[in-house]
């Protein structure tokens, strides 16, 4: 603490004693702090397992080249949204449906899927459940609409 704030809090611990009592603690608890780390080192590899399993995202001009391909296109935006405009090509499947469209999209096992939604982020989640289902090439598009409009690509109306 500054030297002059001292005075104001007379009592106040100082970073040393702080650090002390830690170890204090430490040497105390060894179990609670094993548990501690632990529980941190599961989170941060969890966290990246599932980051490395929906790191599938693609930019507007990959998508353009899956598209070419024969990718399935699926917007999971609101069908108020879809018919606002949405990527040519696409299907409209509710994010809320797409569990129970699994068995509709059965074809598309082994192709590649992209879906995407406004701003991308309710895409990675949907990416995860059709994983989960046997998908082998699912991908989200990064940034969403929002990407694919930022580029100046056409959007169809329905």
């Amino acid at each position: 603490m500054p030297g002059i704030l001292r005075p104001l809090f007379p009592h106040a611990p100082t970073r040393h004693d702080a650090m002390d009592r830690f170890v204090e603690f430490a040497g105390h608890h060894p179990a609670l702090v094993a548990a501690a780390i632990a529980a941190a080192l599961a989170v941060i590899v969890y966290e990246s397992w599932l980051r490395a399993r929906s790191a599938g995202g693609v930019t507007p001009q990959q998508l353009i080249q899956l598209m070419n391909r024969g990718a399935l296109v699926i917007d999971i935006r609101p069908a108020d949204a879809f018919a606002g405009g949405h990527i040519s090509g696409a299907r409209q499947i509710p994010s809320d449906q797409l569990v129970k469209a699994g068995d509709t999209l059965k074809r598309y096992k082994a192709k590649p899927v992209v879906i995407y939604s406004d701003g991308g982020s309710i895409a990675a989640a949907a990416v995860r459940q059709l994983m989960a289902q046997g998908f082998t090439q699912v991908f989200s598009l990064k940034g969403g609409l929002e990407a694919w409009r930022a580029e100046n690509l056409p959007l169809a109306k329905a």
